[in-house]
């Protein structure tokens, strides 16, 4: 009669999770806060005169969201070297792979907060304008600046999906939160393909297809932060480790 193992406890694993989770958090509170409650106060797509009044009179809120800009690119930069630590252990190519994406989503994200910057600097310096038309010009800085999150979301989409991965196959978190990782971030890519590959594509259907991802997200923050992770049973290796099957 076969008896089962007792699980192994990985302290300082779970203490990895959970500051990663700190970070994961940090980014998603950045996020909602930056891109989705201060952003829409000051672009405002397709009225660059509006965008330009905003920039000036409402200038302390300008720069909060450039802040909360740069709050989401070294919280993503963390959460990304800390998802690495984490499961380097467990499957590192899919480790590396999530890091590497998530990296580079930063870096779109930095460009980002750059457009966003000079749009601030432009704003009050009309001799920076071609042509001296600053609205124009400063709303040009925050459609770049969309594009940027836009085209960065490939990418952001793809960091979910080693996430997921490793999630579902490891044993060491639930099998579901995997799946809809990997879910979400393949509407992620494809979202941004939709909104960028078809002219007028509703909103609607774009916000769809990244709603996994969001379940998933916050699935895995809360995860992080409450559980941390499984503790591998004895006598077992993780999937990266493992031999063939005999």
């Amino acid at each position: 009669m076969s008896e089962t193992l007792p699980e192994v406890p990985d302290v300082a694993l779970r203490k990895t999770a959970r500051l990663t989770g700190v970070w994961y958090l940090g980014l998603a509170i950045a996020g909602i806060v930056g891109f989705g409650l201060i952003r829409p106060q000051i672009y405002v797509e397709g009225h660059p005169a509006t965008t330009l009044a905003n920039l000036t009179d409402r200038e302390g809120l300008a720069r909060l969201g450039l802040l909360f800009e740069l709050a989401i690119v070294a919280t993503q930069a963390l959460a990304a070297v800390w998802f690495y630590k984490l499961f380097r252990s467990i499957n590192q190519p899919a480790a590396f792979a999530l890091a590497m994406f998530g990296m580079v989503n930063v870096v779109a994200i930095m460009a980002s907060a750059v457009f966003m910057a000079s749009a601030l600097t432009v704003a009050h310096d009309a001799a920076l304008a071609p042509g001296h038309d600053t609205a124009a010009t400063a709303q040009l800085m925050y459609v770049l600046s969309s594009n940027c999150w836009s085209v960065g979301g490939v990418f952001f989409g793809l960091w979910l999906i080693p996430m997921g991965y490793i999630a579902a196959t490891s044993g060491r978190m639930p099998l579901w939160l995997g799946r809809i990782l990997i879910a979400g971030g393949l509407g992620y890519v494809l979202s941004a393909f939709v909104a960028y590959g078809i002219a007028g594509a509703p909103a609607w259907l774009v916000m769809a297809l990244s709603l996994p991802a969001t379940v998933g997200e916050f699935w895995m923050v809360g995860y992080l932060l409450i559980f941390g992770i499984r503790d591998m049973p004895a006598g077992t290796q993780s999937p990266s480790r493992s031999g063939p099957a005999e």
